[in-house]
């Protein structure tokens, strides 16, 4: 991808967004992992774990941008990323990490935690990217000290702005769509621009509409059994 199109800008906005949606659960284990050990290595403890996990999120990432060249696996992690932004929709989260009260237990809970919960952001990020390194480079390069420093900030305005999730759906699931469009073994379905910008929406539109009634039904259950 040449540097500076609109293709790149647009593809390099949708990884951070993609990164900062999806990094509210990262940035909670940050948080809870640092919390136990003496207050002046918290710091370090923050820089190190977020260090170490974004190293393991890069070369991960990379590594997923490469399999996705291999026929197929683009049909299979864009289905699968089309229920991850379902999932980001419905999903009421809870945060339950037991860091251990030592500098070096806590960043290791830190990078464990991060790579296995990391998994939804390198698939989204690799399929943005559309195979392009330097673009995941910029992306998470971008994010990361955002999603560290700001996580605070992100946490608060994903609550008292609960559309920006549903942003974060959208983009997820026009990513996920354009993975699908882009697979080999199906590309030629979607040789009309018409074809393939009208299943893009659909998609989109899709995701978005069931998450929103999906969550709107477990409110009104969640009201009821409470006030049982």
């Amino acid at each position: 991808m040449e540097l500076f199109t609109m293709a790149f800008w647009a593809a390099l906005m949708s990884i951070v967004i993609i990164d900062l949606v999806l990094a509210g659960d990262n940035a909670i284990v940050i948080g809870l992992a640092a919390r136990n050990v003496k207050k002046e290595d918290q710091k370090k403890v923050i820089i190190w774990g977020t260090v170490g996990a974004v190293v393991i999120r890069v070369i991960a990432t990379l590594l997923v941008v490469q399999l996705l060249l291999i026929p197929g696996l683009r049909l299979v992690g864009g289905i699968a990323l089309v229920w991850i932004a379902y999932k980001l929709l419905i999903d009421e989260k809870k945060h339950d990490i037991s860091a251990g009260n030592q500098m070096w237990a806590a960043i290791r809970t830190i990078i464990i935690a991060d790579a296995m919960m990391g998994l939804d952001n390198v698939l989204a990020v690799a399929g943005a990217a559309h195979g392009d390194f330097l673009l995941v480079i910029i992306g998470l390069a971008i994010s990361v000290p955002i999603m560290v420093w700001g996580s605070t900030i992100i946490l608060k305005l994903t609550e008292r702005f609960p559309v920006i999730i549903t942003i974060g759906a959208a983009v997820l699931a026009w990513t996920a769509s354009k993975m699908l469009v882009e697979e080999p073994l199906i590309h030629d379905w979607f040789a009309s621009p018409i074809l393939k910008y009208g299943f893009e929406v659909v998609v989109i539109a899709a995701v978005v509409a069931l998450g929103l009634m999906t969550k709107k039904k477990k409110q009104k259950e969640n009201r009821a059994a409470e006030s049982m």
